[in-house]
């Protein structure tokens, strides 16, 4: 960060001013880069079956984005330490424009490895979208840091709902111009992404972090600036960070266990309810548009249950405790898989099962995050919040990467089943956080 980067602050460029700027933007960017991961998530496991010509290799885009994701997350986080949000999310969001490029192509080119490549791209983009959420930690104040960090995750609900839906639309688009069916939806998700770099690079001037610096400078608070190294060297600060800092393991956990469940189940869902349409005698045997349809719908509601009440949700663990909001969300999860599970028969049964689970999705990532950023010191709380995204990332891989695996072993029942005794494990946990708390208001 070069000098003449430094803002100098007016007193008209008051610190809740910068605030309601820095979210606006980052929430516009989020609904425009949405549409991609969105379409990503759908079609990516279809586009893998029907290239390999195997169920076993359902997971594997999925797999690619959240592995591209864990990898991404931390040098990501470094990058914004030594340039800013805006140049970090900027790049993430460039790299993802390339993947949609490369999903375009895969289904014209017939390959495995251009698809692989290209949902590892992809994946870039989704670890930028996990810093996005940070990012509106910067500036805000404690009061309404679960209310900031809620409006960015909610704002990503409109572009990852539309992309599924855009499945339909963007087939026709991609045939009239010559590409095969499941190549089209990816115009859009190209579109969006390079319309969230214009965004941030118009709105993200001067940078969150810089100004964050510049107010804490101002209030007579000097932080030791971070020594960032690079790969490895950030890892272990990051780690060692968290664990120096009382909770912040907890937030990690909980945030880490919600996305294992929640990959794990969901990317297995449209293969799941392929499977379904394919039985003799169910409704949708026989035709392949309607189970399209139909897997875009549920896909597009488990994302609204992942997105759309993530303001409320902020606000609500900012008023009630986050840690208790933290233990309602394994609740929720418990739910989910117990609903998916028991019905996994049933369409109806699966698509409210990933609503259920999409919500606890929500609950545990807000909740979490906000609770992580306020438990670790502002110099080095950009580095935790890259190890939170990159465990977060590694989580995803292994549930997508087993998911296709155990869904051939255990059915999808046993699948959410299995996924009980992480959300066990940290629901105990959360508990004892949350005695703590009152033992420690007690005395």
């Amino acid at each position: 960060m070069t000098t003449s980067d430094k803002p100098a602050l007016k007193p008209t460029a008051t610190r809740a001013a910068a605030q309601r700027r820095v979210v606006a933007t980052l929430s516009a960017s989020q609904l425009l880069s949405g549409i991609g991961n969105g379409a990503g998530l759908a079609i990516g496991s279809l586009m893998a079956v029907e290239l390999t010509g195997s169920n076993a290799f359902a997971g594997a885009a999925t797999t690619a984005i959240s592995v591209a994701g864990a990898v991404s997350a931390l040098p990501l986080a470094s990058l914004a330490v030594r340039k800013g949000r805006r140049i970090a999310l900027s790049t993430g969001y460039f790299l993802a424009a390339i993947g949609a490029v490369l999903m375009m192509l895969a289904p014209v080119s017939q390959s495995f490895a251009v698809l692989m490549l290209g949902a590892a791209l992809l994946g870039v983009g989704s670890a930028a979208n996990l810093q996005a959420r940070f990012a509106a930690t910067d500036l805000a104040d404690d009061a309404t840091r679960g209310r900031d960090l809620g409006l960015v995750v909610w704002a990503i609900t409109i572009g990852a709902v539309a992309g599924p839906n855009l499945i339909g639309p963007g087939s026709v688009l991609g045939e009239k111009i010559g590409l095969p069916p499941m190549s089209g939806p990816f115009l859009f998700s190209l579109a969006g992404m390079l319309l969230a770099i214009l965004v941030l690079n118009i709105g993200l001037r001067p940078d969150p972090i810089v100004l964050a610096r510049s107010f804490d400078e101002t209030a007579g608070h000097v932080p030791t600036k971070p020594r960032v190294g690079r790969n490895r060297g950030s890892l272990i600060e990051g780690i060692s960070a968290a664990r120096q800092s009382p909770g912040a393991t907890l937030g990690i956990a909980t945030i880490v266990v919600a996305h294992l469940v929640m990959v794990g189940v969901m990317s297995m869902t449209p293969v799941h309810l392929k499977d379904l349409a394919a039985t003799p005698g169910h409704a949708m045997h026989g035709g392949t548009s309607d189970i399209l349809i139909v897997i875009g719908f549920t896909i597009s509601l488990h994302i609204a249950g992942m997105y759309a009440l993530s303001p409320v949700i902020g606000s609500l663990g900012d008023k009630i405790g986050l840690i208790r909001m933290m233990l309602g969300s394994q609740l929720v999860l418990v739910a989910a898989v117990l609903v998916s599970g028991i019905g996994a028969n049933s369409q109806a049964a699966v698509t409210t099962g990933l609503v259920l689970l999409g919500l606890g999705w929500s609950m545990a990532t807000v909740s979490g995050s906000a609770f992580l950023a306020g438990r670790v010191a502002r110099e080095r709380r950009v580095l935790v919040q890259g190890v939170s995204d990159t465990l977060m990332g590694v989580a995803g891989a292994l549930g997508a990467a087993g998911s296709g695996l155990l869904l051939a072993w255990l059915g999808f029942a046993g699948l959410g089943y299995l996924c009980l005794i992480f959300i066990v494990i940290v629901t105990i946990f959360c508990i004892r956080e949350l005695g703590t708390q009152r033992s420690r208001s007690a005395a």
